[in-house]
């Protein structure tokens, strides 16, 4: 029998997927798909491509009732993740009969209504432009089913927690709710903890980072950052690769930078430019007709490209969270990857938050590519007041050892025949 068949899903749904290469079920769908088919809330937690989106798209999908209305709403923290989320699920809902649409900022708003206006049975968009439409009641939420938030925790991190339970608060008391996300912060369980009843929680993440990513470390100074970026690309020969900035103007300026220094297909993508920019770039890296893509923390979460093999975090992200996000850019699917990570004396402190936010350690290296030997601490001797040390008398002060006054009370103890005294009688 099939596997997934197995965990409860429809021959149909089990020969999309046969058809499309997949066979066998990753742990978080295996895990997450009969809780899901049951209508169970659920928590889910898994690191960065490992099929979390297929694990709820799937039973989302067979319990549609086609007959009825808008049944499933999926919101995302971008315009990009939206998109893609949405090219998943587009062949999937057609084998189905279901319709599902898009619904994301920079387009008209005039096509969305269009779409709406067909009551589809899955709706997916950011929370900003879905209380868009709830404010001019082009949306309709009273027959939802189920409700999924797809990176819980970017989404609340950027502010948008209280459109999040404006559309929860639109739907029907008895839905499902059911959170996704690499990482889950305390505010995505205190929103769980709210709107949830008795939650299934379903944690794959064995580590915060995937296996299949090669972390390292490059210490080095603000000043030669970009000449060792610049010998980092022409070394490791990347097929594909993102290099991160914390701003969306240093993104832009180091990519200017790049196209003047280098012979690789340099591009960007940052919140300075149009959905429809920001389309036409990701569809170029994606057809490989750029190389290098600079970006800024907008598109940590948005690309889902397959090929990308090195990721360069060429500033280390304040929100250490981004940074699990960043990397997981690559060693998707299993495939391998390696993520750079250059790090200026000023940014010793928030490296080693980073390991503890991650638990556990990157191997750092030098500027040459060889690896820093961590130093040993000294060892220092402990002496325990009391000890008798006929010699090293200043050691034995400075550790405030009081031998020397202990053998004079008990010489006088001995005289005056105090019997306390340990050799007293």
């Amino acid at each position: 029998m099939n596997a997934f068949v197995q965990l409860g899903m429809s021959q149909m749904s089990a020969d999309f997927l046969y058809h499309r290469g997949i066979k066998v079920p990753t742990l978080i769908q295996e895990r997450a798909i009969p809780v899901l088919l049951k209508g169970k809330d659920v928590v889910g937690k898994s690191e960065t491509g490992t099929g979390k989106t297929l694990a709820y798209l799937l039973p989302l999908v067979e319990r549609i009732n086609s007959e009825r209305g808008t049944q499933g709403v999926i919101l995302t923290p971008t315009r990009e993740l939206a998109k893609q989320i949405f090219e998943v699920l587009r062949p999937l809902a057609e084998s189905h009969g279901v319709d599902a649409v898009d619904i994301i900022g920079g387009r008209t708003i005039e096509n969305q209504l269009r779409k709406l206006k067909r009551d589809p049975h899955i709706v997916i968009g950011t929370p900003g432009r879905l209380m868009d439409h709830l404010r001019r009641g082009s949306i309709r939420l009273g027959e939802v089913k189920t409700i999924v938030l797809d990176e819980a925790d970017q989404m609340l991190a950027a502010g948008f927690r209280e459109d999040i339970e404006a559309v929860i608060d639109a739907t029907p008391k008895r839905r499902q709710l059911c959170l996704f996300s690499a990482t889950m912060p305390m505010e995505a369980k205190k929103l769980a903890h709210k709107y949830m009843k008795a939650a299934c929680y379903i944690d794959v993440a064995e580590k915060a980072v995937a296996s299949t990513v090669e972390q390292r470390v490059y210490e080095t100074t603000k000043t030669r950052k970009y000449a060792l970026l610049l010998k980092h690309l022409e070394e490791f020969h990347p097929y594909l690769a993102v290099v991160f900035c914390n701003t969306r103007e240093g993104a832009h300026e180091l990519a200017e930078k790049l196209q003047c220094d280098t012979e690789l297909a340099v591009d960007e993508i940052h919140g300075d430019m149009t959905q429809g920019q920001r389309n036409q770039v990701i569809r170029e890296f994606e057809k490989a007709r750029i190389q290098v893509l600079v970006a800024s923390d907008i598109a940590a979460r948005g690309i889902d490209v397959v090929g990308v093999t090195h990721v360069f975090n060429y500033d280390i992200p304040r929100n250490l969270e981004y940074y699990i996000h960043r990397i997981g850019r690559t060693g998707r699917a299993g495939m391998e990857g390696v993520s750079l990570t250059y790090a200026t004396p000023e940014d010793i402190s928030i490296l080693r938050k980073l390991e503890r936010t991650i638990k556990e350690k990157i191997t750092k290296y030098d500027e040459k590519g060889e690896v820093r030997r961590v130093k040993k601490a000294a060892v220092t001797k402990s002496v325990v007041p009391g000890m008798y040390k006929p010699t090293k008398k200043k050691e034995h002060k400075a550790l405030g050892h009081k031998g020397a006054d202990m053998r004079k009370k008990r010489k006088n103890d001995t005289e005056k025949g105090n019997r306390r005294g340990r050799w007293g009688k």
